[in-house]
């Protein structure tokens, strides 16, 4: 599997077709119904990427295979991923020759309330995805959602990235009973990579969601019992809370590139993506990789403390340093299809495993609340570079590693696009540790020549990368 972690995407546009209604060979919705070119994906969780890459096989488009593979890692990555947590997403659509920003970050509490000893955030992934789906979508919400219950009832390996979370935190996040019983060896300990990991009750969870629809987390019965678990798990959520929690819809930060290309950031409150902006910015007017760095913390932290137009900040260059305390962990895919529909997602838990409490009887982990004690929001990273008058996309890029994650992004989208590195160069120079990034880069653009399309992702991490022509 790692082995594909850097595997080009052949093929030509000859080779690409649907089957024909009536033809023999698999169905539409079932892998296989896609001939010649697919697509490609990079996730930093194999199983997860696997089932993106199923879903573009099936004949689904770029956010079929994002919603599908979100899910998954909230089964597979739960560390980073979830259930109780959000995200934020770009989406290219070349139909519309633009970016659009889908914004579902876990939210922040207007109080805490007392006994609240683990504030949870408002959890946002199934709203988000839910909300990703409407951009674009060829095959059934319900029927993307089934393979994450799939892998939560019959269970899934521990990946290599999930054990080095679980050996970073297993001492607190064991002392959960419930943590205990997902993540914990029957000898004491915490699962090592490629043991088997059951969640029935997560699996039970999304065959809820599946059921009755992402709503009856918000105001439904299953928002009625996560507002009775979260008390006792110490997060302490209102029915009021998941009612009016709403993902939304936004206009990325838009920045010129080269040669008529732009590129699109994830605008705040995912304000990773305005640092990643403002690094870019400063390595178009000729800055090194620290001082563009430098650059993006200054202007997310200026940004925190007083708000107002991000876009003012990106170009500003006379911002007082940042420093930040630890950051959250993140975790992110990007994907493509065959007609240059392209998504670039970022996912938090605003903390590595969260609060690090399971929902009793529903199976997943609730986010910690930001803005409360020590948690702050993670800068969730993304971008798209595309040209409207083409009507194709040119990189997508998504990274996590707390304060190096706008670097992540910047870095690589930078050195492609402004300085000409191929692919594999400006993954390895332009992001520096502990950022971990995914990167596709179609050099002809997509729609167009996808022969010239590939998809990397970082071979520090535990990721992989998937692409492929079906004959």
């Amino acid at each position: 599997m790692l082995a594909l972690g850097a595997l080009a995407l052949p093929g030509c546009e000859t080779l690409s077709g649907l089957n024909p209604l009536g033809s023999a060979g698999p169905a539409e919705g079932t892998p296989g119904f896609v001939r010649g070119f697919l697509g490609g994906i990079a996730a930093e969780d194999p199983a997860a990427a696997l089932v993106g890459r199923q879903v573009l096989s099936a004949g689904g488009t770029a956010v079929d295979a994002a919603v599908a593979a979100g899910f998954a890692m909230a089964v597979t990555l739960p560390s980073r991923v979830g259930i109780g947590g959000g995200g934020a997403c770009l989406v290219f659509d070349p139909a519309k020759a633009a970016t659009e920003a889908v914004l579902f970050l876990p939210g922040a509490r207007q109080t805490v309330p007392a006994g609240a000893d683990r504030p949870a955030a408002v959890p946002l992934l199934a709203r988000g995805l839910f909300a990703l789906h409407t951009r674009n979508p060829r095959r059934p919400f319900e029927e993307l959602m089934a393979p994450a219950e799939q892998l939560a009832r019959f269970g899934t390996e521990v990946s290599r990235g999930l054990a080095a979370d679980l050996a970073a935190v297993s001492g607190p996040l064991l002392a959960d009973p419930a943590a205990q019983a997902i993540f914990g060896r029957p000898g004491g300990g915490a699962k090592q990579s490629g043991e088997q990991m059951l969640q029935p009750e997560l699996a039970a969870t999304l065959g809820q969601l599946r059921l009755a629809g992402v709503g009856d987390m918000h105001q439904g019965v299953l928002a009625r019992r996560l507002e009775d678990v979260s008390r006792s798990a110490g997060g302490h959520l209102t029915l009021e809370e998941l009612r009016t929690a709403l993902p939304g819809l936004a206009r990325p930060i838009d920045l010129p590139s080269r040669g008529g290309d732009r590129i699109a950031f994830l605008p705040p409150p995912a304000d990773g993506g305005l640092a990643a902006a403002a690094a870019f910015e400063a390595m178009r007017g000729g800055a090194d990789l620290t001082a563009a760095t430098e650059r993006g913390l200054a202007a997310v932290a200026a940004w925190r403390q007083q708000g107002g137009d991000p876009v003012r900040l990106v170009g500003s260059g006379d911002l007082p340093p940042a420093r930040f305390a630890a950051l959250p962990a993140s975790a992110g895919l990007i994907v493509f299809d065959r007609t240059g529909l392209a998504v670039s997602c970022a996912f938090t838990l605003n903390n590595l495993f969260g609060t690090g409490r399971v929902a009793p009887g529903l199976g997943f982990l609730l986010a910690a609340a930001p803005g409360t004690g020590a948690v702050q929001p993670a800068l969730l990273s993304a971008a798209i570079a595309y040209n409207a008058n083409i009507r194709g996309f040119k990189l997508l890029a998504v990274a996590s590693g707390q304060q190096a994650a706008p670097i992540g992004v910047a870095g690589p989208a930078a050195l492609s696009l402004l300085r000409g590195d191929l692919p594999e160069s400006a993954l390895d120079r332009g992001s520096p540790a502990p950022a971990r990034t995914q990167l596709a880069v179609c050099a002809n653009y997509l729609p167009g020549r996808p022969d010239r399309c590939i998809a990397l992702t970082d071979p520090r991490g535990a990721g992989v990368a998937l692409g492929a022509v079906d004959q």
